[in-house]
């Protein structure tokens, strides 16, 4: 049964158990509803929750548990033999998976029968040339035990559908006998339902804490996976970058200086550019600006940070890669060889990150006490003095807490710097040459047909380790100072 329709079912199920817990707890109180103990929508929505809620459950459970069970199983049927020299366990699995998605696309199309798709004995001259007439195989040969293994994945996917819809409805089934049972007059369904709630508020928080523990787990075990290929100080101290995709790649120099000497060169000419005109901008919206202008100025500001980044990787390589190369390549000072450089990348950076500067910088400042202007005015200092003086150190704090923010935001960057920057993993300290950070490299490696269980292709979980671990530093370096010096002018 496809997911969507017994989601359909199991609401339509809760929806009649609310109708019907409704109406059982009004009957068993002589169809005065003052009698009962809540109000009658709780007895409702307590049929509701245990019909729905246990049932969504198990389905949730199956789809992160099946997947990995049933590809464990089919890759253990795999032989030694099947697995080339050149390859690897995972890289066959995949092709698995291609030829399991070919034979649901042959069937869905007509193409072959479902027996044919599911039977392990049918004929396997006449299910891959079946396949290759519909194009659903793209590989140059798919062999005997992949087919083999395929049409077994198919079967156990199946069968575990299968199953856990009818877990899904006789768990409802139960929640409907178990929420009618209850819905009696002095039940206490309002508490039962205020719990319920509560419970699923406190899970939909916990969705992003469990989702960065993923990411995490992810990244650390890929990580380990690849310094168990790749020498960690030939990473970590390596100054050149020369992946190879040949054989095993053990040749590939893999050193992440260059790349991490890229990141921030890029993000100091963004930090360069960003910070005076957003830290500018603020003092004026917040101190100078009447509020019509600045209802007004703040919204249009603050458009740029909706603005997709990669209508901004268009801008600098169509706007301001061709503007520089006017002024510094060789119709110019003769400085700048092509549009995709350093400058080009951290000019157009630089105007993404104005507003995050100036809607944090402006915030903090407003949330100095108008008391402390108005005791510097009193002692006879004049307006800009009181911003210098008593406004800016008061607010400074918080401010560099948002640049570090702001820098946080330049460091993951990737289509600005894919677009503008270039490609050249290089340790320079001219603006104008091409460089590359380490999301470009990231996005780079897991791009192309590769095997992922070379050291090329798990660098980029340990480039994201890298870079997961410096912003995640900038974040709590900057929560740190506002916290602790916030308090200070509460």
């Amino acid at each position: 049964m496809p997911l969507f329709w017994l989601l359909v079912i199991l609401l339509a199920m809760a929806a009649g158990g609310y109708v019907l817990g409704r109406a059982r707890a009004i009957r068993s109180a002589g169809g005065d509803s003052r009698k009962l103990h809540s109000l009658p929508v709780y007895y409702g929505s307590n049929v509701a929750l245990k019909v729905f809620v246990p049932a969504f459950l198990v389905i949730l459970l199956w789809l992160l548990i099946q997947p990995v069970y049933v590809a464990s199983v089919v890759s253990g049927m795999l032989p030694d033999g099947a697995i080339p020299d050149n390859s690897s366990r995972g890289l066959v699995m995949a092709e698995v998976r291609r030829a399991a998605d070919g034979l649901d696309n042959a069937v869905a199309a007509g193409l072959m029968t479902e027996n044919q798709a599911r039977n392990a004995r049918a004929d396997f001259q006449d299910v891959t040339q079946r396949l290759r007439d519909a194009g659903q195989i793209v590989t140059s040969d798919v062999t005997q035990p992949v087919l083999r293994s395929a049409q077994r994945l198919r079967v156990m996917e199946s069968t575990g559908s299968m199953i856990m819809a009818g877990v899904a409805i006789l768990l409802a089934l139960g929640g409907l006998a178990w929420g009618l049972r209850d819905s009696q007059l002095d039940f206490r369904a309002r508490n039962v339902v205020e719990r319920g709630v509560m419970v699923l508020l406190i899970a939909a928080a916990s969705i992003a804490i469990f989702t960065t523990i993923g990411i995490v787990f992810s990244l650390v075990f890929n990580t380990y996976e690849f310094f168990t290929l790749y020498r960690w100080q030939d990473f970590f101290f390596g100054t050149n970058w020369a992946p190879s995709f040949s054989g095993r790649g053990g040749s590939s120099d893999l050193g992440v200086v260059p790349l991490l000497w890229g990141t921030f060169y890029i993000s100091i000419v963004a930090l360069s550019v960003a910070v005076p005109v957003g830290l500018f901008s603020a003092i004026y919206l917040s101190e100078y600006a009447t509020s019509r202008l600045r209802s007004v100025a703040k919204p249009l500001l603050e458009i740029l940070a909706g603005i997709p980044t990669i209508v901004y990787g268009l801008f600098a390589l169509l706007t301001v890669g061709p503007l520089l190369m006017r002024v510094f390549g060789d119709e110019g000072l003769g400085w700048m060889q092509a549009g995709t450089a350093v400058m080009t990348a951290g000019l157009v950076m630089g105007i993404m990150l104005i507003p995050f500067v100036s809607s944090l910088s402006d915030d903090i400042i407003n949330a100095v006490p108008q008391a402390m202007r108005d005791g510097s005015y009193g002692l006879g200092a004049t307006k800009s003095e009181t911003i210098r003086q008593v406004v800016l150190p008061a607010a400074l704090p918080g401010i560099v807490g948002a640049i570090l923010l702001a820098a946080s935001r330049a460091i993951g960057e990737t289509m600005i710097v894919v677009l503008g920057a270039g490609a050249a993993a290089r340790l320079d300290l001219n603006p104008f040459e091409a460089m590359t950070t380490v999301t470009a490299k990231i996005v780079s490696q897991l791009t192309g047909d590769a095997d992922f269980a070379s050291p090329e292709a798990l660098v980029a979980f340990a480039l994201g380790m890298t870079l997961f671990v410096l912003t995640l530093g900038l974040n709590v370096f900057a929560l740190y100072i506002v916290r602790k010096y916030r308090e200070q002018y509460d």
